[in-house]
């Protein structure tokens, strides 16, 4: 029940920000975002090559599904979810892509069959989840052996010395950057499902459980943001 309740809290919080989210994103992350979706891209098309299947769970606005399907011609990409007006937004930025599809689903039940992709990846949409390791589970089942999933997403500092600084920024300057006053709640959720968040590290562990190997990290930010990927053995 508890978990039903969150993801009805995080499902209302998205359909609202939908309209407002991108550019909001720009202002929280001080413009920095784009490098690092840019990191997550350019690691997903080292993977795929010049085709492949590539699934961008938690796809919101589309951002990483469209970098992908442009930049990757021959690729094919699929966008999926859960938030209609999140898709929306995505539709009216990179609906007339041919190689992109957008669909509606659940990151804990993916409507794929095993092994149907190349490379799986989600961006600060795993700590918005109720179950993280179900989610892992679920974009492990469906890459295919030898193929990659990978997590771009916002993390508490491992150093203790930019943990104050941090904590200021994200605790009280970021929801009023974010949501202003009208959307300032939701905007301070965002910043408890940060903390509630495995740290790097135990999410690291987490790929290695789910039976994903090599699993490596790249840092920016000086660890605010993090990108981890592992390999279907």
């Amino acid at each position: 029940m508890k978990k039903q309740q969150e993801r009805a809290h995080v499902y209302e919080i998205f359909e609202t920000l939908a309209p407002r989210y991108d550019r909001a994103n720009a202002r929280i992350s001080l413009g920095l975002e784009k490098g690092w979706k840019r990191l997550l891209v350019k690691r997903v098309l080292v993977q795929a090559g010049s085709g492949g299947d590539i699934l961008d769970v938690c796809c919101g606005t589309g951002d990483i599904a469209i970098a992908l399907a442009e930049r990757g011609p021959g690729l094919c990409v699929t966008g999926l979810d859960f938030s209609p007006a999140m898709l929306e937004a995505a539709g009216k930025k990179g609906g007339d892509i041919s190689n992109l599809q957008l669909l509606q689903g659940d990151a804990m039940e993916l409507p794929f069959a095993d092994g149907t992709f190349d490379a799986v990846c989600i961006s600060f949409g795993l700590r918005n989840t109720p179950d993280y390791r179900r989610v892992l589970r679920e974009m492990r089942r469906v890459v295919r052996p030898g193929g990659k999933v990978y997590c771009l997403d916002s993390f508490v500092p491992d150093n203790p010395v930019i943990l104050p600084a941090y904590r200021l920024y994200f605790r009280y300057i970021m929801p009023v950057l974010g949501g202003g006053r009208k959307y300032r709640k939701q905007y301070t959720w965002l910043y408890q499902s940060t903390e509630q968040f495995p740290r790097r590290r135990e999410l690291m562990k987490q790929f290695a459980r789910t039976g994903l190997v090599q699993v490596q990290s790249r840092s920016r930010m000086l660890g605010a943001c993090v990108l981890i990927e592992g390999t279907k053995a």
